[in-house]
């Protein structure tokens, strides 16, 4: 049935460890770190280096992706901590997120193993390039603001709560194309694009990117393609991917920390004067017709199509505070309730003069108070909510709405 929304470009499985502040003192002070050391674009080499990179990223507040030498050095950090096994990769995220709403996806993968075959939704058909099973962990660390780790010199305490993502990933470095991938995408109404971030053959790269743009050939002319930058781990490459892509690109997306590599330079995300700067700078650099940056203040789309997609922000922005608060249990009614939640006035402001400087339409966020933020995966998940508003999607979403109150009414008779 035409109308499917397609999701890629690769999943992966998830290492969430539990923030432990304690444990994590006692390997920095075990490895005898110290403050001036702390650095994020260290080789990750061995476990000592990424206790370095975690508590670099912890002391600025940041978030990002990160490279390490080998899969063993994730697990080894990982059996330091209580560890839960879940499903990433922004088109897993996002899919599981329309799942929520009673939305089905087609989800297309680099890699499988038994357990993305015990956690994928079952609502999720699956178009697949693996040709065996594989298992790459990626470490995904998420710290809450104002945690304090000791080190062998001193303490760092974070300023906010943000998450680290750190693996070695084969499949997903390789990114292999699934054949049927076309006939998939023939019956699309929207086309979601990300993970190039995590090659770094730009040779390989440019090879794959051929194989995409003649799958994508298929797509019917009036499909969306949205494309999340997701943070490449060489940056260089990313102009490669919007040379082959960015024709057919509508909605290009990123978040504050790409949003700041990009720039290389800070930016205040509730300064006004700074934030439109900032993104029209980004806007030069990345002639999108919507180029939507999403940020825990606000999310705002500037562009020539800006416009056309204000309900899809507003859609996205209520998906991802509500993942926020409430991690992957969420359902349809907490959407519900997300939306009664009152707006960031200071990020009211900024989409306000954003929208008079710029081709643009934003949406502050909610403010949402919680003991436990779930910080991961809040950029796919706000992925999902957007594309949760395309025609197709918005339809189901709809109907699965009415027969859950029905379902409900009849309940209590």
């Amino acid at each position: 049935m035409a109308g499917d929304l397609v999701l890629g470009l690769g999943g992966t499985v998830d290492y969430e460890i539990r923030w432990d502040a304690e444990v994590l003192s006692d390997l920095a002070r075990g490895y005898g770190i110290h403050r001036d050391e702390l650095t994020t674009t260290t080789p990750i080499i061995d476990e000592r280096a990424l206790v370095v990179t975690v508590l670099a990223f912890l002391a600025a507040g940041g978030g990002g992706e990160r490279f390490v030498l080998s899969s063993e050095i994730v697990e080894a950090f990982a059996g330091h901590f209580d560890t839960r096994i879940t499903l990433g990769g922004t088109g897993v995220r996002a899919g599981i997120a329309l799942d929520r709403i009673g939305v089905p996806t087609v989800q297309h993968l680099v890699s499988i193993d038994d357990n993305v075959r015990r956690l994928l939704p079952r609502s999720m058909r699956v178009v697949s390039s693996a040709t065996r099973d594989t298992l790459d962990p990626h470490l995904i660390v998420q710290y809450p603001e104002g945690t304090t780790v000791r080190l062998a010199d001193a303490a760092v305490t974070a300023p906010s709560s943000n998450r680290v993502i750190f693996a070695n990933d084969a499949p997903n470095r390789e990114m292999a194309i699934a054949a049927d991938l076309g006939a998939a995408l023939a019956q699309a109404s929207a086309f979601l694009v990300s993970g190039f971030n995590t090659m770094q053959d730009a040779d390989l790269l440019e090879h794959r990117l051929s194989d995409l743009v003649a799958a994508m050939r298929h797509l019917p002319a009036d499909a969306l393609v949205y494309y999340e930058d997701a943070g490449f781990y060489r940056r260089e490459l990313s102009s490669l991917v919007r040379e082959r892509l960015l024709e057919r690109i509508d909605v290009y997306g990123m978040n504050e920390d790409e949003l700041q590599e990009y720039l290389d330079r800070p930016v205040d995300l509730l300064d006004a004067d700074d934030v439109v700067a900032a993104l029209s700078a980004v806007q030069l650099l990345i002639p999108a017709r919507a180029l939507v940056v999403h940020t825990k203040y606000w999310a705002i789309a500037v562009g020539p199509d800006a416009q056309r997609h204000r309900a899809a922000l507003i859609s996205a922005v209520g998906t991802a505070a509500t993942r926020y608060r409430l991690g992957d249990g969420c359902t349809a009614a907490d959407l519900d309730n997300t939306a009664r939640l009152p707006r960031h006035p200071r990020g009211s402001e900024i989409v306000a003069a954003a929208e008079a400087a710029l081709s643009a339409a934003g949406v502050a966020a909610h403010v949402v108070t919680t003991a436990d933020p779930t910080t991961i995966g809040l950029g796919d998940t706000f992925v999902g909510g957007f594309l949760a508003a395309v025609p197709s999607a918005s339809r189901i979403a709809t109907a699965a709405a009415l027969e859950r109150a029905l379902d409900a009414a009849c309940a209590g008779r």
